[in-house]
């Protein structure tokens, strides 16, 4: 009989990508599904559920990023302060003026597992709202994905 074992990679046996993402004109929800595929791993033959194997996610131009029809006056964001009436909402058009990078960090975010894990491997997105980005020493690979850019 042979013995035929199923493969589980260690966290030594990891090795992370650096990619960078341009957000210009992409809709946000498709976006961030595909970043959080590369973020978890799973376009790796070595993937498993238990281990933080994917690559870092560099994204630019946050501030571009668009969402289809109406959203961007409809669409509201919720944050709570833990006190009793310290529920506070802004709209998609605020928070994109005021901190453009947590629009996209909260998409990718949900779409992470909601544990410790989940918690390591959101570390591995950097978003930034302009075009420029302090991660040229890591020499990340532009990453295109096949989406269709939003009409302007």
């Amino acid at each position: 009989m042979t013995n035929n074992k199923t493969y589980t990679p260690k966290p030594s046996d990891v090795t992370a990508s650096w990619w960078v993402v341009d957000a210009s004109d992409l809709p946000l929800g498709r976006l961030a599904s595909e970043i959080a595929q590369i973020i978890r791993g799973k376009h790796k033959p070595t993937f498993a559920p238990h281990t933080n194997g994917g690559d870092f996610v560099i994204v630019v131009n946050a501030d571009k990023v668009a969402v289809s029809s109406g959203k961007s006056a409809e669409k509201i964001y919720y944050r709570h302060s833990g006190f009793p009436g310290g529920i506070k909402e802004e709209s998609f058009e605020d928070l994109i003026k005021r901190r453009p990078e947590a629009i996209i960090e909260r998409a990718v975010k949900g779409m992470l597992p909601k544990n410790r894990l989940g918690r390591a491997m959101g570390k591995k997105l950097k978003v930034y709202a302009g075009p420029d980005h302090p991660h040229a020493a890591q020499q990340p690979k532009p990453l295109e994905f096949n989406i269709r850019k939003v009409d302007a």
